[in-house]
């Protein structure tokens, strides 16, 4: 099976995203670091079956952009216990994995939660200075009648959930309503489907990247007509890929959110370590 490189040959240097600024934005270095993975033999047996255990390898990351006055953090990743209550293999928490590269919790500006799953948003409290970006459909979808059924809260976290409530109460909570400019150079698009509010990052550059998160587990679901077996839409699902493939024609890379080949198709940021890659570089 061909694996799709989810780029455009010919890319563009046009940008889809809007700036406030006549000035060309700095250019943002991307990092994708690797927290966990779940490496389970296809058919594990588990007292209450997940979804995700249909693929037999997946990793978990979180992505840092950063451009010299920013830092953002694009998804937090999961608190050890809950990682541990559902079998997955904690390589390094997200907080040291950043202090590994320099990156202490206090100099993130910025924390774009793509959804509310509990593999993206644990670790909140972590980050005191942030301001946090979640979508309006998202808190609405995590904290109101969807979740009394069992089978739609099952990706969520509850003490999670609890803690992006008290960040709104606390005045970190930034919350948007569809597609938005982050910063120069960053726009969010709302994608929706995986989770209601689900939301993806456009990073301006010659070739533009999308760090797809959950819009894109695995990037053999553009081409092999399969979709990922959780979601709370399945049409906005669906819609997304295409979404993704009009991105792609346009001149955009796409990283994918749980693909373990994101870790061997870019460079290391340490030669001596495996879980940093660095996806954007700047001069």
């Amino acid at each position: 099976m061909t694996i799709p490189s989810l780029r455009k040959a010919s890319s563009s240097s046009s940008s889809s995203s809007s700036s406030s600024s006549s000035s060309p934005a700095a250019p943002w270095q991307v990092i994708a670091l690797r927290y966990a993975t779940k490496d389970l033999p296809p058919g594990h047996a588990v007292l209450d079956p997940d979804p995700h255990e249909g693929e037999a390898r997946l990793d978990y990351y979180i992505w840092l952009c950063r451009n010299g006055d920013r830092t953002v953090l694009v998804d937090t990743g999961f608190a050890p216990e809950e990682g541990a209550a559902r079998q997955r293999i904690l390589l390094v928490h997200p907080v040291a994995a950043l202090e590994r590269i320099g990156v202490a919790p206090q100099d993130v500006t910025d924390v774009f939660i793509t959804h509310l799953h509990y593999d993206h948003a644990g670790n909140l409290r972590h980050f005191p200075n942030a301001t946090i970006h979640l979508q309006d459909a998202e808190m609405a979808y995590a904290t109101g009648r969807c979740m009394c059924h069992a089978r739609m809260r099952k990706p969520f976290a509850v003490e999670d959930v609890k803690t992006a409530v008290e960040m709104v109460y606390l005045d970190r909570v930034r919350f948007h309503e569809g597609d938005y400019t982050l910063l120069p150079g960053l726009t969010a698009r709302l994608v929706g489907g995986h989770s209601q509010g689900l939301q993806i990052l456009v990073v301006d550059g010659t070739t533009p990247l999308v760090i797809a998160s959950d819009a894109l587990h695995l990037r053999r679901y553009l081409t092999d007509g399969q979709i990922f077996p959780v979601f709370a839409d399945y049409f906005r699902t669906v819609e997304g890929y295409r979404v993704l493939q009009e991105l792609i024609e346009a001149g955009c890379e796409i990283l994918p959110g749980h693909d373990p080949d994101v870790l061997t198709l870019y460079p290391r940021l340490d030669p001596d370590w495996e879980d940093a890659v660095v996806i954007r570089k700047v001069a």
